[in-house]
């Protein structure tokens, strides 16, 4: 009830009724709704959103049959072979667990075992190598926050010399992406890269992607934060450049109450089935999907008509939740790891490997 009344509040403020015609007295109400929130007025102001194929569209018989996005972090270059994993070494350094050290076969195994969850990796390590005799059991918890806040600190100290290493010849792109993208290219099928989420900032990630040089970059689309919050998905669902400040909290309020609902229904439905729920995604998670909505409308397709080209597995959850066929391209931090949700799990680019011309055959986007 309270997500609705906060739902026709912000309608009301975006646009005053219009008198009735012979053609909207036929249209739904729902789309009639959404109109009304979509048109401008003195109070509110819109960044210009990419158009999106719709099947109802006149140009939709001129819409690409398929597109490409691709994940910088262990797609484009395996950055995790530097960065992840020595991070969490040195942690363990500065709270003196000198027993403590992640080489690359122990990581590669812990990433493959807990799935990618560093919370499970790390007791799965001290189970394996013995926790501190020092720490009592109730404390294990406490114990696995303090090396993440450890860790956090690392990374931070790292962010800088990363960035150096990303921007330099010491960090090549993976073998046969070029040739990917340009095959993509030469087969009409448009390829967005993105860069607005990675463990390690957008920075990193538009450095990585400038070593594809200017000519390349320039025929496909890059898609960061800025990009994001200029879509329509960002402006009508993430409330970026949409809304007045007052117009923004409803909103917020409408989102909160709306998601509370959800989440007071799905409980009492698993309460009779003697289940736990929990329908809230992450940040994190969000913040996935909305870079791959905004990259199908940049490429000018729906979800279901690109294909994300991963390299963890937040990217093939998220590609899940919204219906994006996804393909995982291994790498040093995925290569015992398990996706049974994507589409097909490569070790790289080019033959035996991922082609374009097999994502063609294979029609996943279908």
């Amino acid at each position: 009830m309270a997500a609705a009344a906060a739902a026709r509040c912000i309608l009301v403020r975006a646009s005053p009724p219009a008198p009735a015609s012979p053609e909207t007295a036929k249209t739904p109400a729902a789309s009639v709704s959404v109109r009304a929130a979509v048109v401008p007025t003195p109070g509110r102001r819109f960044l210009a959103a990419p158009l999106q194929c719709s099947p109802s569209s006149s140009e939709a018989t001129s819409a690409p049959e398929l597109a490409v996005l691709l994940e910088v972090e262990g797609v484009l270059a395996d950055v995790y072979r530097f960065s992840n994993r020595e991070a969490f070494n040195v942690a363990f350094q500065s709270l003196g667990l000198d027993c403590a050290n992640w080489t690359e076969p122990i990581y590669a195994d812990l990433v493959r075992k807990a799935g990618g969850d560093e919370e499970r990796m790390l007791v799965l390590f001290f189970d394996r190598i013995g926790w501190p005799t020092s720490l009592p059991t109730s404390e294990k918890g406490s114990f696995i926050k303090s090396v993440f806040r450890e860790k956090l600190f690392s990374a931070f100290c790292m962010l800088k010399a990363l960035e150096e290493f990303a921007g330099s010849d010491r960090l090549p792109l993976r073998p046969g992406v070029e040739k990917f993208i340009d095959d993509a290219l030469s087969e009409g099928v448009p390829v967005a890269i993105l860069a607005s989420y990675g463990r390690n900032g957008e920075n990193i990630s538009r450095s990585i992607i400038e070593k594809l040089g200017p000519e390349r970059t320039s025929k496909i689309k890059i898609v960061g934060k800025e990009e994001v919050e200029g879509s329509l998905y960002g402006q009508l669902v993430l409330g970026k450049g949409v809304a007045s400040s007052l117009d923004e909290q409803l909103l917020r309020e409408a989102q909160k109450a709306a998601s509370a609902e959800k989440q007071r229904i799905a409980e009492e439905v698993a309460s009779i089935l003697k289940l736990s729920v929990d329908i809230k995604a992450s940040e994190s998670s969000e913040k996935i999907i909305a870079a791959l909505r905004a990259g199908s409308e940049y490429v000018g397709c729906d979800v279901q008509n690109c294909i994300l080209i991963a390299g963890n597995q937040s990217g093939v959850l998220a590609a899940e939740r919204i219906g994006m066929p996804c393909v995982v391209v291994r790498s040093s931090f995925t290569a015992r790891a398990e996706f049974h949700s994507a589409k097909a799990v490569m070790d790289g680019f080019g033959d035996p490997d991922l082609t374009i011309s097999k994502l063609l055959r294979k029609k996943w986007f279908k």
